[in-house]
C-alpha cells in the first residue's frame, strides 16, 4: 500500500470532464464499495490488462463502482478528442475522467504509476492502494479485496 492511509478517507479529487458531464464527487459513490484506475493511454499494461479488468468488474460485478482517472506523470499529453476516442477503442464501460493540470489527483492520492488502484469501502474509507496490473499480483489482490468487501455486506 503507498502512504495513503487504510480506514481514513481521500480527500477530494480534482478532475475533469471529458464527455460533458458533471465531474461527480466521491460522497456520491456511497453506498457501494468504489475501485478507482488511475490510467494512462500510453501505459501497455494499461491498455493490455487495466481497463479490460475494469471492464469486466463493471459487467461481473453489479455491487461496485469503477471510475477511470486519465493522469499523466510522464509522457505525451492526450487530447480530449484522443481520449474520448479511447472509450469505443478499448471498449471502455465505466465513467472516466481527466486529471487535472495533467497529474493533480494522481500526486495528492499517492499513486505509484499507472495502471494503480486505489480500493474504497461504501462508507468511502481506503481499503487497498495498489500499483500494477500483473494478473497474479495487484488484480489478483484487489479481487479478493472485493470479494472481502462483498462478504461484509451480506453479513451486514
Amino acid at each position: 500500500m503507498s502512504g495513503l492511509e487504510q480506514h481514513k478517507k481521500l480527500p477530494e479529487w480534482s478532475l475533469e470532464s471529458l464527455f460533458d458531464e458533471k465531474v461527480p464527487l466521491l460522497k456520491d459513490f456511497r453506498g457501494k464499495p468504489l475501485l478507482i484506475l488511475f490510467f494512462y493511454m500510453g501505459c501497455p499494461g494499461c491498455k493490455g490488462r487495466a481497463i479490460p479488468y475494469a471492464n469486466r468488474l463493471v459487467y461481473e460485478k453489479t455491487n461496485i463502482n469503477v471510475v477511470g482517472i486519465h493522469t499523466r506523470f510522464e509522457g505525451r499529453t492526450y487530447s480530449d478528442e484522443e481520449l474520448r476516442s479511447a472509450k469505443d477503442e478499448f471498449h471502455i464501460r465505466f465513467p472516466y475522467y481527466r486529471d487535472v493540470h495533467p497529474a493533480t489527483t494522481f500526486t495528492l492520492y499517492e499513486a505509484g504509476g499507472t495502471p494503480h488502484w486505489i480500493l474504497l469501502d461504501k462508507d468511502g474509507n481506503i481499503v487497498q492502494s495498489i500499483f500494477g496490473s500483473d494478473p497474479n499480483k495487484a488484480l489478483l489482490r484487489i479481487d479478493l479485496k472485493i470479494n472481502e468487501l462483498n462478504q461484509v455486506d451480506i453479513k451486514e
